[in-house]
């Protein structure tokens, strides 16, 4: 197959002759990669249970991991499923256009294989305007998971999306970098309380905001038992992984801290000594705290460098001259949240291109958008965490 690429001059003012045919592809049955405000997604439509089939075979995705429906606009979202519950109009009104994915319960209009199985659709509201105008010119709701082979880091640019989809499906929108970086927050209204399923760009502090009580699914905690199907994307399988072996050093809470004395120095748990009270990883990093971090990066960096590896480190514009080893690569800035998110997936990428073998990365606070970036880290790393 011959991939087209399509380049949009200005994303602020589109023309339909852009799109037109992208647009006819859709509704065809074929596939088309375009960007969105979170990372370039790959539609097929939604309705079309053979669209969906050939999405997972592009990915290599597994066909329980289900798809999120796109739609233009929110008159779109009724024929797809047999009830819109409260907590799910107050979202929409509150969020959309814009990076938040809801779940409802499906109606017969929606094939099972785009749900991977479920009663349950997942449906989106881009705010991208190519992305938006796209799905109102094809006429139907678009299935896009993240335009990548299935566990790699997502795309966030066309480049991307062009190392992994060249050749395996229709056209690629060039519509420039995105913006957010990491893919939309899901929450499941379908249930009593409304669960946050994957966290993203709209956060739990926000989300409360809106409908005070909203709880958190396990599988954002913890990888998902084998036996469990997922709910949502992202939840069950390995994502976001670059080919290196990537481990994440965080400081641990006073708990895991007064563990590690009693198994080390008996002397010093009698005398009460290391019973830390400072700040944990949820609300921000003290000196001491991000100081001990960077030790440990640096030691098992060297360790690694040592044995003839060749190694990437991930850090901050803050720490990056504590680092003299290694690949070494910022990710951002510790004080700026979306700076972190947005080029997180397009640093993992990096590593990929310069052939490391081994990745060590500082983590982040998982308050507000720290969260969603603590999660794709985690994922990525298998949940390979150690704790200083």
């Amino acid at each position: 197959m011959e991939t087209k690429r399509v380049m949009i001059e200005d994303r602020n003012h589109i023309k339909d002759e852009e799109l037109g045919e992208a647009a006819g592809i859709l509704r065809s049955g074929g596939l088309v990669a375009f960007p969105t405000e979170t990372v370039y997604g790959l539609g097929g439509n939604a309705l079309d249970e053979d669209a969906a089939g050939k999405i997972y075979a592009a990915k290599g995705r597994p066909s329980d991991n289900p798809l999120i429906a796109h739609v233009s606009c929110m008159e779109e979202v009724a024929p797809l499923v047999k009830e819109i519950p409260e907590a799910g109009r107050k979202l929409m009104e509150a969020f959309w256009p814009g990076p938040l994915t809801m779940i409802f319960p499906k109606s017969e209009k929606v094939p099972y294989g785009t749900t991977g199985g479920l009663d349950t659709v997942a449906i989106r509201m881009p705010d991208d305007p190519v992305a938006n105008r796209l799905i109102a010119l094809a006429g139907v709701p678009v299935a896009a998971p993240s335009a990548n082979t299935s566990g790699r880091p997502s795309p966030t640019t066309a480049d991307h999306v062009w190392q992994d989809m060249n050749g395996r499906i229709d056209m690629i929108i060039d519509g420039g970098p995105v913006g957010i970086g990491v893919e939309s927050t899901i929450v499941d209204v379908s249930s009593a309380v409304p669960a946050v399923l994957r966290p993203g760009a709209i956060t739990m502090e926000m989300l409360e905001e809106v409908l005070g009580e909203v709880s958190v699914d396990p599988a954002i905690l913890g990888p998902l038992s084998a036996d469990v199907r997922p709910k949502a994307p992202g939840m069950k399988y390995k994502h976001y992984a670059p080919k290196a072996d990537l481990t994440l050093v965080e400081p641990g809470t006073g708990a895991d801290r007064e563990s590690r004395a009693e198994q080390v120095t008996g002397a010093e748990q009698k005398n009460g000594a290391d019973r830390n009270t400072g700040a944990y990883p949820e609300t921000g990093l003290d000196e001491t705290q991000l100081q001990a971090m960077i030790r440990k990066v640096r030691e098992l960096s060297r360790e690694k460098i040592e044995a003839g590896y060749k190694v990437g480190v991930i850090c901050t514009d803050e720490s990056r001259d504590c680092y003299t080893d290694g690949e070494v690569r910022s990710i951002g800035a510790r004080k700026s949240q979306p700076s972190v998110a947005h080029n997180l997936y397009a640093l993992l990428r990096e590593f990929d291109d310069l052939g490391v073998d081994y990745i060590f990365s500082e983590s982040f606070p998982k308050d507000h958008l720290g969260q969603a970036i603590m999660n794709r880290l985690s994922k990525a790393a298998g949940y390979k965490i150690v704790k200083v």
